[in-house]
């Protein structure tokens, strides 16, 4: 009898857990992805679309990791853009701008059509999340190696 009705009271209790649990939309942006084509950038670089836009909600959310020495080409969005940078350390510039170094901890609102791009440092990887509008990105100009390495001088992370 005590044996049948601590299964009673595990049933009653796990059970409400366990439905609960199946009614949430719950994702990671922790899980690693899937390795990108190398299309608009060089190097090697991993995608986790972690939320999709739709009718009720018209962000995506992207958890992306590069690997040092990885670029991104020059880009735009029709609507803003906020990096999330949650580890390792990259590069940022806006078109006419000098570039900046950006960390993990380092949140970085880029306003729509202004062209850009964003990349691992030389020496690190860099993963962030990106929160964006559901238009598709613009991309504008192969980012050169030369510009890239430039970059990297001028922001070297043992400057810094």
């Amino acid at each position: 009898m005590k044996h049948l009705l601590t299964i009673s009271l595990f049933t009653l209790i796990a059970s409400p857990m366990a439905a609960q649990s199946s009614e949430y939309k719950v994702s990671s942006y922790l899980a690693e992805g899937f390795k990108a084509p190398n299309t608009n950038y060089e190097g090697e670089a991993w995608l986790n679309f972690v939320l999709q836009s739709d009718t009720g909600f018209v962000y995506n959310l992207t958890h992306a990791h590069f690997k040092a020495n990885s670029t991104l080409d020059w880009h735009y969005h029709a609507t803003p853009q906020v990096l999330v940078v949650v580890n390792g350390v990259g590069y940022y510039q806006e078109r006419g701008k000098d570039p900046i170094l950006m960390k993990e901890g380092d949140v970085i609102r880029c306003e729509k059509g202004v062209e850009h791009w964003h990349s691992s440092s030389a020496e690190k990887d860099v993963s962030y999340v990106a929160i964006y509008g559901s238009s598709p990105t613009t991309w504008t100009e192969k980012l050169s190696r030369e510009a890239y390495q430039a970059v990297a001088e001028l922001l070297s992370t043992e400057n810094h």
